[in-house]
């Protein structure tokens, strides 16, 4: 008790001496203890004196949610919106005020200051200023008395809406306030105050919240963070085009609000933006020189700097604080304003500094534990950032301020769940903050939660219809579920509040990319380079582009620019990796471009270490060194001239144009993240038909054989004969591009191989695929798809496919909705072989009774790892069909801890050169086994019933393919085209779509037995399949589109 009598005595000398920043100082310490409302006043007062507005409605609207009677926080806080350039919001909050006051009883002489106070503001004339008016009445002014004498009023917690009232602590500094809030000017436009709450992944605000949100107008600039940078894909943008930047006048305020731009060493850009009007309403005069004294005023140097930190002037700012600190070195005010200077020019480790020593002064100093804890997560010391936000919020339980903080740090390190928790409590008590309704829609989407995610996103547009960033983050949250319409929908309002963000056209291009109009996604992607030349993400996708339509010449220029940029962050870094490496591609395929599509061979041509590199995104340093490079595009230009090809539409090329697009559509799976995209269908369907074609040609040379055969052969004899045909060019187990002697053995060109004794063409399995491989390549360049088995040492080492459907806390969107079947074979895996692998493949024996009952309750992937204890893998296996008995090894099932906020989960498929030779010779049967259930008797049938065996025997090879995952990428598709073209080799078109959140390919993965697998997928399919002939009257594909360019053409150019 003697303690507070003691501070309340040197709380009025300070008050007397005019020392505002030091008396804030006790009344922090005075409500860390107890929750007075009146010494909730007396701080919003001394705020007052420094004209630190915002803190003054902060501490004001605490004091009417403890005590809506309380007239006096209404008159402070109604100066203060006055003062911030909100006169009408100041008139609502007096009128409110007298509301209360003429209806219950009120202090009379404050009703009558209220009542002057509305009377002036309805006449338009100006309220007299707080200082000028405590300056003329002193302590006891019209406000009410500064420090009462008698006992004050205690709060009452049951009466703080369930909040824990340790905020009443919060201990906002005085001065501090504008020094650690450098990013505000505290006397700026109030109505474009609350328009400009930045979310943008590049830039990071100082995110405008108030404390309580008990009112949404006083939203107070934080301390840059970079918390706000890389929100997603989405966000990545240039600084010309940041979002809800100071070039779009609709969101723009006059508030400068400087940013912490991401870099790739985790350090931070800063930027500073202010406006005239901003300008215009600053008001220097934020403490008076003391008459009595011949120093300057603390106070008043405290404001210099803090106003020099608004301005940019942060050397200044430093200079200022610096003489502060010269005579009281332990000044925490000044040390956190000293930081916040700092850390504005990127000296992030002296700015912790300074903080921490202010916190050695002062660790009831709430602001310099969130400001630390900012500038740890633009350092990417995510653990330390939580810890001091986390300690922040011990001193304000429910600021909405910094839950927004801690909220962005944890989605930024990808806690989504802690972001999750944060952000929606934030927005509980600041229900208009569109930046926390938009990270918590990142958030939520990365969790799965879908439907809130659109809601959260949704909110923040409400809030804020002209708020450029939600827009930008709804169209990637379409995309990314295949909602194109919507996407494109949300980016149209998007450049119809801003036609120069460049990020929009970004967007658009790259979902038009998706969608396969790689014509309309350069239009738009030109636009974004218009705005920002130097967007590496517009260039390589517009090059990507180029490559793609055959526009080579053009990319290449786009490849080498990308290449020359410098960049700042390790995602872009990668992309001019792939710069290189496409560049490459486009090389090569422009020398091709004249020639027969049958003599395009990524596979057979290009180096197996570039493909490495490429296929893994390496450094392309030892690519450079060791491999030959392609040769310059002139030299192309002279073998044979590169133009701009004019695709023509002739008569065969039109219908079988059309034939394509009808089967290739077919591929389609209708799940969240999978766009329809119009090229790849038009590749598909061309694809299926030439298989057809093919296939067809070498089935009726075996028929021929079939005829032929002497009536005394026996039938295995047959079979044995055509096996040794089957498997003739089989030998050589790396398939498309494999050599062991000559080019002519190794090349891809000619999938059908003359055998000059018999006069009779024969194809084996891997050229069948390899058809389907290169229309796959050539129709989307920037896809590194490969035979993994070509990939230089790798193979030996047993790389492979890797597709996640956990990565984290975050759900893959498209595929973990194959994660519970995933964790039900795991579990079935695991109680047969009782056991797993650990990272080292060594075994870990699970055979504990206790161990296995857990396993087999798990419902999650870290329910797994609880009971095996490390990161862990397991393999699933398929029945083989060519040998009884025998497991062929099929995926891998992975487990791998991250951190301590999550777990990846995935399905891995090494291909070693002893899986390798296993499923060679199970595709081998199996092509066998399909060709054995079409050529004899069945040959050329059109009944339904007799071609069932033919049908189960696609589906059987199907199935093995699937496992077997042979390429980099692309298995799915590839395999789902020879499907098309085999069942329409065998007369049998497939005319349906596969089933709404069906996946073949996981069909497959997830069954140990072909037999599943066929009678799973032949529920849906053959009810589709319309038997007929007339696909026999499609035009040649390889003769109608014979060289790469008008391959390329066909793929690019549509009629509509």
């Amino acid at each position: 008790m003697t303690s507070k009598v003691t501070d309340r005595i040197e709380l009025a000398k300070l008050c007397s001496s005019k020392e505002w920043s030091k008396a804030i100082r006790i009344l922090d310490s005075l409500l860390a203890q107890t929750c007075v409302i009146q010494d909730i006043c007396n701080r919003a007062f001394c705020y007052s004196q420094l004209e630190l507005h915002k803190h003054v409605i902060k501490d004001c609207d605490k004091a009417i949610q403890l005590d809506p009677k309380l007239l006096q926080a209404y008159i402070l806080k109604g100066r203060a919106l006055s003062a911030l350039g909100k006169k009408e919001e100041a008139l609502l909050i007096w009128e409110q005020g007298y509301e209360y006051a003429v209806h219950q009883s009120a202090d009379l002489k404050q009703l009558l200051e209220l009542e002057e106070l509305l009377k002036i503001a309805k006449q338009n004339t100006p309220a007299v200023n707080d200082n000028h008016l405590v300056e003329s009445s002193g302590p006891e002014s019209n406000t009410g008395p500064l420090l009462s004498a008698k006992s004050v009023e205690i709060c009452d917690i049951s009466k703080a809406s369930d909040r824990k009232l340790k905020e009443c602590s919060s201990g906002m500094l005085d001065n501090s306030e504008k020094s650690n809030n450098s990013s505000v000017l505290q006397n700026s436009s109030s109505k474009n105050a609350k328009k400009h709450k930045k979310i943008e992944r590049k830039s990071n605000d100082f995110h405008e919240r108030q404390a309580n949100g008990t009112n949404n107008n006083c939203k107070k600039v934080d301390y840059p963070s970079l918390v706000c940078s890389e929100l997603s894909d989405t966000s990545e943008d240039s600084r010309k085009s940041s979002a809800v930047t100071s070039e779009s006048s609709e969101q723009s305020e006059p508030n400068d609000i400087p940013e912490f731009l991401s870099q790739s060493n985790n350090k931070c850009d800063v930027r500073l933006e202010l406006n005239d009007e901003g300008k215009r309403n600053k008001k220097f005069c934020v403490a008076r020189i003391n008459s009595k004294t011949k120093s300057i005023n603390v106070d008043f140097r405290l404001s210099r700097g803090i106003a020099q930190v608004n301005e940019g002037k942060y050397g200044n700012a430093v200079s200022i604080f610096d003489k502060i600190l010269e005579q009281d070195p332990t000044y925490p005010e000044a040390l956190i304003g000293r930081g916040t200077a700092l850390a504005f020019q990127r000296e992030l480790d002296a700015a912790i500094s300074d903080f921490t020593k202010a916190i050695q002064s002062n660790p009831s100093a709430g602001e310099a534990w969130k400001r630390r804890g900012q500038a740890r997560a633009a350092l990417g010391e995510s653990a330390a950032a939580i810890t001091d936000l986390t300690k922040a919020l011990e001193f304000e339980p429910d600021s909405a301020d910094i839950l927004h903080e801690r909220g962005i740090v944890n989605f930024k390190f990808k806690d989504f769940k802690g972001a999750v928790e944060d952000l929606s409590t934030c927005v509980k008590f600041d229900k208009d903050n569109k930046s926390a309704y938009t990270y918590l829609g990142l958030a939520l989407s990365s969790l799965g939660e879908y439907r809130k995610a659109e809601e959260a996103h949704k909110k923040a547009i409400q809030i804020e219809r002209n708020f450029l960033e939600a827009w930008a983050h709804l169209a990637q949250f379409y995309q990314d579920l295949a909602n194109s319409e919507k996407a494109l929908e949300c980016l149209h309002q998007l450049l119809q509040i801003d036609g120069r963000y460049a990020k929009a056209y970004h967007l658009r291009g790259l979902l038009l990319h998706g969608m396969g109009e790689h014509r309309n996604a350069i239009k738009d992607l030109s636009m974004g380079l218009s705005i920002d030349s130097a967007n590496i993400e517009c260039l390589y996708l517009r090059a990507s582009c180029y490559h793609a339509i055959g526009l080579y010449k053009e990319a290449v220029k786009d490849y080498d620019s990308a290449l020359d940029l410098e960049l700042d962050s390790m995602e872009k870094f990668v992309l001019q990796c792939l710069a290189f490496y496409q560049k490459e591609i486009a090389l090569y395929t422009a020398s091709k471009i004249n020639s027969e599509f049958c003599w395009f061979d990524i596979d057979g041509d290009i180096d197996p270490l570039f493909k490495e590199y490429w296929c893994k995104r390496l450094h392309p340093k030892n690519v450079c060194e060791k491999v030959y490079r392609q040769p310059p595009l002139k030299e192309s230009l002279k073998k044979g001239k590169q133009r701009k090809q004019e695709f023509t539409f002739t008569k065969q090329r039109t219908a079988l144009l059309q034939a394509a697009d009808s089967i290739g559509r077919n591929i389609q799976y209708h799940c969240p993240g999978f766009l329809h995209n119009k090229r790849q269908h038009r590749m598909a369907g061309l694809a299926a038909i030439e298989i057809a074609q093919k296939v067809s040609k070498a089935w009726r040379a075996l028929q021929a054989e079939w005829r032929n055969s002497t009536k005394g052969t026996t039938k295995s004899g047959k079979r044995l004969r055509r096996r040794e045909k089957l498997n003739s060019i089989s030998l050589n187990r790396g398939g498309a591009g494999c050599s062991t002697s000559s080019s002519s053995e190794t090349s891809t060109s000619y999938s059908l191989i003359d055998d000059r004794s018999t006069g009779r063409s024969m194809m084996s399995w891997n050229h069948l695929y390899s058809l389907a491989v290169k229309w796959r390549q050539i129709s989307e360049p920037c896809d590194p798809v490969v035979w993994i088995n070509k990939l230089s040492e790798e193979f030996n080492t047993g790389f492979g496919s890797h597709t996640p459907l956990v990565l984290g806390q975050a759900k893959v969107v498209r595929y973990y909705p194959n994660f519970q079947r995933t964790l039900t074979v795991a579990k079935a895996v695991i109680k047969e072989k009782k056991s797993v692998y650990n990272k080292e493949d060594k075994i870990i024996d699970l055979y504990e009774q206790q161990k296995l009952q857990e396993i087999m309750a798990a419902e999650s992937s870290s329910d797994l790892y609880r009971v095996v204890g490390q990161d862990f893998w397991l393999a699933t296996w398929c029945n083989s069909t060519a040998l009884e008995g025998k497991r062929l090894e099929g995926t891998r099932i992975t487990v791998v801890k991250m951190g301590e906020i999550g777990y990846d989960c995935a399905i891995r498929t090494p291909c070693t050169p002893a899986r390798w030779d296993d499923f060679d010779v199970e595709m081998t049967s199996a092509w066998e086994a399909l060709c054995d259930a079409y050529c004899g008797e069945n040959y050329g049938s059109t009944d339904f019933d007799v071609l069932e065996n033919v049908r189960d025997a696609v589906l059987r090879m199907t199935y093995y393919w699937y496992n077997f995952m042979p390429l980099s990428r692309g298995t799915a598709v590839v395999g789902f085209i020879v499907l098309l073209g085999l069942l329409l080799a065998a007369n049998m078109e497939y005319t349906g779509s596969i089933p709404k959140g069906l996946q073949v390919d996981w069909e497959a993965i997830l069954e140990f037995d072909p037999s599943s697998f066929v009678d799973s997928v032949k529920r849906w399919l053959y009810p589709s399949l319309k038997v007929g002939t007339s696909w026999k009257n499609y035009p040649d594909v390889t003769s109608t589109f014979e060289t790469t360019g008008s391959v390329v053409a066909a793929l690019s150019t549509y009629s509509d």
